[in-house]
């Protein structure tokens, strides 16, 4: 197990290697520039069980690991990954409460985490180096719970932001007018932003329950607002799921496979959704009875555009340095 269990270690996920003793041993960094990750909802209680989980809950713990692997790999050639665990609600009884409780749930301990262990990140193992912020789902709610409470008071700390890929949550004009320090992304190369969106096929059967009124998104293809369809050839490549493990399909010699012309893109500003029509909605691993409405394609926000956000990550690390 890659992850650290304790906020207090706080370690990179993907530079880390066991002792014999159950501790963790550092690799030295191997990038100019960082990564912060924190995973989606993966804390399931048991029944009678609390409604947030322990920051080492083995559950959470096991699919935060396959969430890694599908979501923040794409960012492994770009830079160093650090990866802590936090406190989490269960995602089934989050959902079912009014949105106001949902913030204040939120609000408290994996936000409160969440927080804490960037804070640890930056005094013991960024040294100073530039950074990515990455999140999806719940952890990109505490990412922009993050970027609002700690960098408005951080500059020096903001000024070293590259971007901020802040995935499957809406991003609204209403927080920004808050927090009038942040930006949002408006083109492939720009720095210091926030980046977010949300995918759905053309046809929802019901309501998205993660996104939020007002959503603004960015298309993950060309990286701008336009709402034009770009077609799934100019997508840098999309991912498979091994249907056993969760895990990105790979190649005969270990390395991510990458598939072309899987998905388009159009951002629908209306909905503040990005539609992908190239793909079947109706059909497993895009739907799931008893998940996500059908063409709700939450969990493929990353593997579908796989490719073409490491792309980007990559070109907004060369911009930052560039000065641009």
């Amino acid at each position: 197990m890659r992850f650290v269990s304790k906020l207090a270690h706080l370690a990179k996920i993907a530079d880390i290697l066991p002792t014999r003793r159950g501790g963790t041993a550092a690799r030295p960094c191997t990038q100019q520039h960082d990564v912060f990750y924190l995973y989606p909802s993966e804390y399931e209680r048991a029944p009678g069980g609390p409604l947030i989980g322990r920051v080492d809950d083995p559950g959470m713990m096991q699919r935060a690991a396959v969430a890694f692997q599908r979501q923040a790999t794409a960012f492994r050639t770009v830079a160093n990954i650090y990866a802590p665990y936090y406190r989490q609600a269960d995602a089934a009884a989050r959902a079912a409460m009014p949105q106001k409780e949902q913030v204040k749930v939120v609000a408290g301990a994996p936000t409160i985490d969440g927080i804490a262990a960037f804070k640890c990140f930056i005094k013991h193992f960024n040294d100073g180096r530039p950074f990515i912020l990455v999140g999806h789902s719940l952890g990109s709610n505490v990412m922009a719970n993050l970027l609002a409470e700690y960098m408005g008071a951080h500059p020096r700390v903001y000024r070293r932001m590259v971007a901020a890929y802040v995935v499957g949550y809406s991003i609204t004009p209403s927080y920004l007018a808050k927090h009038p320090f942040l930006k949002f992304a408006k083109g492939p190369g720009d720095t210091g932003v926030i980046a977010s969106w949300n995918i759905e096929a053309p046809t929802v059967d019901g309501t998205n329950p993660v996104i939020l009124p007002e959503g603004i998104a960015i298309n993950p293809i060309t990286w701008t607002r336009k709402q034009t369809t770009v077609p799934a050839a100019k997508n840098a490549g999309s991912i498979e799921l091994d249907p056993a493990t969760g895990n990105p399909v790979l190649t005969a010699n270990g390395k991510i496979k990458r598939f072309l012309n899987v998905a388009d893109a159009r951002v629908d500003a209306a909905k503040g959704v990005v539609i992908c029509s190239t793909i079947d909605p109706a059909v497993s691993p895009y739907f799931t009875p008893g998940g996500f409405p059908m063409g709700v394609l939450h969990g493929f926000d990353y593997p579908l555009y796989f490719f073409s956000v490491r792309a980007n990550a990559a070109n907004r690390v060369a911009h930052y340095f560039a000065g641009d």
